[in-house]
């Protein structure tokens, strides 16, 4: 499946679009009701806007044929569990590959996903995969290969998440609602149960959520007419409170996260409009002012990145560079240190690792 660009990441809307980017401001997407026809790849490099669900016969339109879902059984290398892992999904062909880490060897694949999109792990190493065809979040052990829990989003189409690390609570960004055109945020209570669904009216389009240390959560999204937006959600509370970032300009919704000292967040048109690069700024979170800039040279457009070990590891969604994680100095940014290619990665989306205990 070729995601068009719904600005950028254009995040799962399921039937409707998976996190990507290369295209103009957020604020002159349009987001188009289920139903409409899916853009060609080949339109999608030029950065038109979304206009609805996914059409699979793409080979019909460009000639060019994606692969097909993996629907193997998954496996995993004996001893995998006791090294650190590097969980990279894979969107077009419905896999998520394993590597250790930082050695980048291929030990396992997870396979019976249905579009997998963003990941993200807890304190135990657990890691939760969002999979936003089906509106399911799989939770595995480290380094395991059988779910240990199934849960449902019941708001729509969800396409990232984060885990509290003071209570285990798991957020699910749900880009666009079954109900609505407004996307919502889903807190599932120690990653358990049914969710709590909570809204923000200020921001139509979720993009991403991530918790910092203290357990405030942070989400950002598109304001309609005005671009990108983000907001708080304090411990303990049940309302967003919006935040203008001031000290720099942030062109489309990035991944969020906690990098030890500050809040970041990603911006998947770095420096402009189809500037083709993704880059990362570092924030005082509620305090409302960005520190720091960090741009990821030649990177594309790299959606669910994940930041570990004074390392920015970034899967290439879309870009010159395909097909590929690059991994970058964190906080200096500028052009990659490594590339990780091959081992069947295919416009690679979400990226966590998983800590052995």
């Amino acid at each position: 499946m070729r995601i068009s660009g719904f600005g950028c990441y254009a995040l799962g809307f399921c039937a409707a679009f998976a996190i990507l980017a290369g295209c103009g401001n957020g604020a002159q997407s349009q987001l188009a009701p289920p139903g409409t026809v899916q853009q060609s790849s080949a339109q999608s490099r030029l950065g038109a806007p979304f206009e609805g669900p996914v059409n699979t016969s793409d080979a019909a339109q460009t000639g060019v044929v994606a692969p097909h879902p993996d629907r193997g059984r998954s496996w995993m290398s004996p001893g995998a569990t006791s090294k650190d892992l590097l969980y990279i999904s894979n969107y077009i062909t419905s896999v998520v590959d394993v590597f250790s880490y930082p050695q980048d060897k291929l030990v396992g694949t997870l396979t019976g996903f249905d579009q997998p999109d963003g990941i993200c792990t807890d304190k135990k190493g657990d890691v939760f995969i969002v999979s936003n065809q089906n509106d399911t979040i799989v939770e595995y052990k480290h380094g395991g290969t059988s779910p240990i829990a199934t849960l449902s989003d019941p708001a729509g189409y969800p396409v990232n998440c984060s885990v509290d690390p003071t209570t285990g609570n798991l957020a699910v960004a749900t880009i666009h609602t079954y109900s609505s055109a407004s996307g919502s945020v889903a807190i599932f209570a120690h990653a358990k149960g049914t969710p709590a669904i909570i809204y923000d009216p200020k921001i139509t389009l979720v993009y991403f959520v991530g918790y910092d240390n203290k357990g405030n959560l942070f989400m950002d999204g598109l304001e309609p007419g005005i671009g990108f937006a983000f907001a708080e959600l304090p411990k303990g509370k049940k309302t967003f409170s919006n935040i203008t970032l001031k000290g720099g300009t942030i062109y489309f919704p990035g991944k969020i996260t906690w990098d030890g000292k500050y809040v970041t967040v990603a911006d998947q048109q770095y420096g402009g409009p189809y500037s083709g690069h993704t880059g990362i700024y570092q924030t005082t979170g509620a305090g409302g002012k960005i520190v720091g800039s960090i741009p990821l040279t030649g990177s594309g457009d790299i959606v669910d990145l994940w930041i570990y070990d004074n390392t920015v590891i970034g899967p290439v969604f879309q870009g010159s560079s395909e097909n590929e994680v690059l991994f970058y100095k964190y906080p200096a940014g500028g052009k990659p240190t490594k590339t990780l290619k091959g081992h069947g990665l295919y416009e690679p989306i979400g990226a966590a690792v998983s800590v052995a205990q």
